[in-house]
């Protein structure tokens, strides 16, 4: 019982339309990303993924990195708990449209939210991450 009022509480938390971002997918669905600081950025991979890349599982997947104070990449796919990555071999953030403070985005499961404090991400089951300078939460 107080797991979906939890839930519901994130699907309401998220769902401020009129505060909403888009961003345009390129020709393989791939979404990008970035925090108007250029520290946090997320590449979006839809279900199935693309020509060279498929997510763990098929996807969908979400994947943001987090550039300073030191590199870490957080994962979450379609079930489970956030993945996080302390050693990234293929560091690349960050890219894509700017993901202005105070919006959110919504694609597939996942919801986002950007803040000047950071980045808050959900898939629909209330599991994700929070990510800023100062940490990283899975959950």
């Amino acid at each position: 019982m107080i797991r979906a009022s939890v839930t519901g509480l994130a699907i309401l938390w998220f769902s401020a339309s009129a505060l909403a971002s888009d961003f345009t997918a390129n020709d393989q669905g791939q979404i990008e990303f970035s925090l108007p600081s250029g520290n946090i950025g997320c590449v979006y991979t839809p279900e199935g993924g693309t020509d060279t890349y498929e997510p763990a599982g098929g996807g969908p997947e979400l994947s943001c990195d987090r550039v300073a104070p030191s590199y870490v990449r957080v994962i979450l796919g379609p079930e489970g708990k956030a993945r996080r990555y302390n050693d990234v071999g293929d560091a690349s953030c960050c890219g894509g449209g700017t993901f202005a403070y105070g919006k959110t985005w919504d694609m597939g499961p996942f919801q986002c939210k950007s803040a000047e404090t950071g980045l808050t991400c959900r898939r629909n089951d209330g599991r994700g991450f929070t990510m800023s300078r100062k940490s990283i939460k899975t959950f």
